[in-house]
C-alpha cells in the first residue's frame, strides 16, 4: 500500500538555495520488484500531454552550486547529462541538487526514479544538506520513483504509461535516474538485448518524454578509462565524471566536465566539496579564469610600502596594481614590514586583506602591537581584513575563490600574503599556476601585492625561489638578509628588481624596532654598534650578499672618503 510522505519540520539553511525534491518507496528486494511504486499524493492532471521544449537551444542552470560557472550558465535544454565516478564521489547528491533547484528555485518539477536506493535513505541523507523533499512533493513540484530497471525499459517504449502520466501530471521538466549499473546487469542476464541496445532505447525514450535528464553511472576505478562499458559517453549529450586524489593522509574531490555538446565549458579538474547542510560545491580551477588578458588595467600611481626609506630605493613606491615578492629566512622582518604596508594603506583609506597561512590572527594583532603597529583599530573599522587558513588542509581551488570573495565583497585595495611558501608545501605540482592566476586576479583588479617567500638560507642568498618559480610573476622583488660581520648579525635588505622603475640597487641595513622597520642611514652603522666592538656602516665592506662579507682595503676607503679616483690596476700589455 503506498504511504503518503511525511514533512519532518525542516527548513532550508540561508546558503544558497539547494534542492529539495522526489519521494517514493516500495518494500521487498530488487528481485521482486515489477511495477512502480510511488509515495505522496497520487492525483494525476491527465491531459497534459508530454512535455516538448521549444528552447533547446537554450542553456538552463543545473542550480548546482559552482558547476553553471564551469559550464557557462549550464546545460542545454533536453540535454542527457551523465554523471560518473567511484562509489561515494556525490553522484547521488549531485543528481539530487539538480533536481531540488530545478523545483525549488526555477519552477521546473522533478522527478526522481530510482533502483537500488530506497526512498527512505534518499530523504535522510537528503535532510543532512537541508532538503526537504517532502514539502515539495506536497506541492507537487517532485515525484519519487522506486521501481527496477526492466519496469523502466517498458514505460520509455510506451506514450501512456506511468513515467509519462507522472511527467505530464507534474510538468515536470527535469528527470533523475539514479544507477545505471542495474540496467547493466538487466541485459547481461536476459540476453534478449545488449546493454548498447538498452542504451539506445533509454535515450529515444528519454528524448521522446522532451525532458532533460541526468543520468548517474559507477565506475569501478579512478577514471572512465579503467572500465570496458563506455557506451554511455557516446549517447549521452553532457559528460560529467567525479573522482578523487590522494593528498598525503587526506583526499580531493574533483569534478570534470568532459564534453557538453553545443557548448563551451571550462575544461580540466575542478574541486569538489560536499557540504552539510548545502551539498555540492564546485570551485573552478584557479588557472582557468577566462579572459585574464582581455583588459589588464595599469596605473602610474605611487603606493607607500609604509617605510619612506625603502619608498625611496624604488624611486618613489610601489605601482599600484603591482605585485612585489619579499624573500628572506624567518626572522628578518617579511610579515612586519608586511604589516606596516597595510597599516599605512589602513591610514590612507585604503581597504586591505592579510592572508595569513603561517600565524593565527590573534597571534598577528599581539606581535604587531608590541611594535606600535595597530591591527585590531583597522580590523574593527573593517579597513583591514584577516583571513587565515591552515596550509594542512589547504586546497587551492577553494582559497582562490575564498580570496576572491573578500576582495570583492570588500572592495579591497592592498593585499599581503603570508607566506607564498605554504602554497608549496600545499601542493608542489599547482603552486605556481596558482600563484599565476591569483596574481593576474589581483592585477586585474588593481590591487596591489605583497608576497612573503621564507628563504631556507641564514646567510646570502643563491636563489629568489625553490621550487616556486615565481620570480617572473612579479613586478618587485625585496631582498631581506643577515649579514655576519665582526661578532654579530645584521639585517642587510637589497631591491634587485623594480619594473617600470630605476631602483638603487644598493645593499642598506635596517633594523626592526617602534613602529616597524627603518632603513639606516648608508655611512652610520652608529645604531648596529656593541660597544667592545666597533661597527663600521655597510658601506666599508663588499659581497654583503654572500656568505662573507670583506672590508674594503684602507686605500679604496680613503680614495672614496676624499672623492678621488680608485688605484687602477697595471694593464698587461698586449702580445
Amino acid at each position: 500500500m503506498p504511504r503518503s510522505s511525511r514533512n519532518d519540520g525542516r527548513s532550508s539553511g540561508e546558503l544558497p538555495p539547494r534542492a529539495r525534491s522526489l519521494v517514493l518507496s516500495s518494500r521487498g528486494g530488487p528481485g521482486q520488484r515489477t511495477t512502480w511504486q510511488m509515495t505522496g499524493c497520487m492525483g494525476r492532471e491527465h491531459g497534459a500531454g508530454m512535455l516538448k521544449s521549444d528552447t533547446a537551444s537554450r542553456l538552463i542552470p543545473t542550480g548546482v552550486s559552482g558547476l553553471d560557472e564551469v559550464l557557462f550558465g549550464g546545460v542545454t535544454r533536453n540535454n542527457i547529462i551523465l554523471v560518473e565516478g567511484a562509489p561515494g564521489t556525490g553522484k547521488t547528491t549531485l543528481g539530487l541538487g539538480f533536481i531540488h533547484a530545478g523545483a525549488r528555485r526555477f519552477d521546473e518539477p522533478g522527478v526522481i526514479v530510482t533502483f537500488e536506493l530506497s526512498p527512505q535513505k534518499l530523504l535522510r541523507d537528503a535532510r543532512g544538506y537541508d532538503w526537504d523533499f517532502e514539502e515539495l512533493e506536497r506541492q507537487r513540484k517532485v515525484k519519487i520513483l522506486y521501481t527496477s530497471p526492466s519496469v523502466l525499459m517498458d514505460e520509455l517504449q510506451s506514450t501512456d504509461g506511468v513515467l509519462a502520466s507522472e511527467i505530464a501530471a507534474l510538468g515536470a521538466k527535469r528527470l533523475l535516474i539514479d544507477g545505471l549499473t542495474p540496467l547493466q546487469l538487466l541485459a547481461q542476464s536476459r540476453h534478449q538485448r545488449s546493454y548498447r541496445e538498452s542504451l539506445h532505447l533509454l535515450v529515444e525514450g528519454l528524448q521522446r518524454l522532451g525532458i532533460t535528464a541526468l543520468l548517474t553511472r559507477e565506475i569501478e576505478g579512478p577514471g572512465p578509462e579503467e572500465t570496458s562499458h563506455a557506451h554511455e559517453r557516446f549517447v549521452c549529450d553532457t559528460i560529467i565524471t567525479l573522482g578523487t586524489q590522494r593528498r598525503r593522509r587526506g583526499m580531493l574531490r574533483t569534478l570534470e566536465v568532459v564534453k557538453s555538446r553545443g557548448q563551451e565549458f571550462l575544461t580540466g579538474q575542478h574541486t569538489l566539496r560536499i557540504e552539510a547542510g548545502h551539498g555540492i560545491q564546485v570551485y573552478r580551477r584557479s588557472q582557468s579564469r577566462p579572459h585574464a588578458f582581455v583588459d589588464q588595467p595599469t596605473s602610474m600611481e605611487r603606493v607607500s610600502s609604509g617605510c619612506p626609506a625603502l619608498d625611496g630605493l624604488m624611486q618613489g613606491g610601489l605601482y599600484r596594481g603591482s605585485v612585489t615578492l619579499t624573500v628572506g629566512i624567518s626572522g628578518t622582518g617579511k610579515t612586519v614590514s608586511a604589516v606596516q604596508f597595510l597599516t599605512d594603506g589602513a591610514k590612507r583609506g585604503e581597504r586591505g586583506l592579510l592572508v595569513t597561512l603561517d600565524e593565527h590572527p590573534q597571534q598577528l594583532i599581539r606581535n604587531a602591537a608590541t611594535l606600535g603597529l595597530d591591527l585590531a583599530g583597522p580590523l574593527a573599522q573593517e579597513k583591514l581584513f584577516i583571513h587565515y587558513e591552515s596550509p594542512l588542509e589547504l586546497e587551492l581551488d577553494v582559497h582562490f575563490d575564498r580570496i576572491a570573495r573578500l576582495v570583492e565583497q570588500h572592495h579591497i585595495q592592498r593585499v599581503v600574503l603570508d607566506s607564498v611558501a605554504a602554497y608549496e608545501a600545499a601542493s608542489p605540482e599547482e603552486a605556481t599556476d596558482f600563484m599565476y592566476a591569483l596574481a593576474t586576479y589581483l592585477k586585474r583588479r588593481l590591487c596591489t601585492v605583497m608576497c612573503n617567500y621564507e628563504s631556507p638560507e641564514l646567510l646570502g642568498v643563491s636563489q629568489i625561489s625553490e621550487n616556486l618559480k615565481a620570480s617572473h610573476l612579479v613586478d618587485n622583488i625585496i631582498l631581506f638578509n643577515y649579514v655576519e660581520v665582526s661578532t654579530r648579525l645584521r639585517r642587510a635588505i637589497t631591491i634587485p628588481k623594480v619594473r617600470g622603475s630605476k631602483n638603487v640597487q644598493k645593499t642598506r641595513e635596517y633594523v626592526i624596532g617602534q613602529g616597524g622597520i627603518s632603513l639606516l642611514d648608508e655611512d652610520s652603522g652608529e645604531a648596529a654598534a656593541l660597544p667592545e666592538v666597533p661597527q663600521l656602516p655597510f658601506s666599508s665592506y663588499y659581497g654583503l650578499l654572500s656568505r662573507s662579507p670583506a672590508r674594503q682595503s684602507p686605500v679604496i676607503e680613503t680614495a672614496l672618503q676624499d672623492g678621488g679616483h680608485l688605484p687602477r690596476s697595471p694593464r698587461i700589455p698586449k702580445e
